[in-house]
């Protein structure tokens, strides 16, 4: 399996940046992991919010596969502790996903096309983070899922 994290616009923040970067490269000790940032909608001003999250929601389709297994984050979606989103995760590996793909909506989250091609929604929290902020904390999680799925010190409960 391999496991995408699917973002719209880049990562602003050098410290950020780092900070993903640096995770990414330990999640590839585990698996094929990756970041794809897609490009902010152009003229996006001229546009109303609903209009803005339909062409993000296009952009973002056109990178799935068929077979792409979506898990939008999204504050309406389920939580989970750590524990539970690595059980979740190990779940999602024995049923045979060769793609799992996060996405992570633009400022006025998924368009409704979005919403019906996702195979699931997860919460980190009932708090709102900025879209930069939450590209850390997905793939800290994600890290911290296959650490505690190989029985690693990293996560202490």
């Amino acid at each position: 399996m391999r496991i995408t994290l699917i973002t719209i616009g880049k990562t602003d923040s050098g410290e950020l940046k780092s900070l993903i970067q640096k995770y990414g490269r330990r999640l590839g000790h585990y698996i094929k992991f990756d970041v794809l940032m897609l490009p902010d909608i152009k003229k996006s001003k001229h546009l109303s919010e609903e209009e803005q999250r339909k062409k993000e929601g296009e952009v973002l389709l056109k990178q799935l596969d068929s077979g792409d297994f979506l898990v939008l984050l999204d504050e309406r979606g389920t939580q989970f502790s750590s524990m539970g989103f690595s059980k979740e995760l190990q779940k999602r590996m024995n049923s045979g996903i060769k793609h799992l793909v996060f996405a992570i909506g633009g400022p006025y989250g998924f368009h409704d096309s979005v919403y019906q091609r996702a195979n699931q929604q997860i919460s980190f929290s009932k708090l709102t983070f900025s879209h930069q902020m939450i590209r850390l904390f997905a793939v800290e999680q994600i890290y911290r899922a296959f650490t505690i799925l190989k029985n690693e010190p990293y996560h202490h409960q």
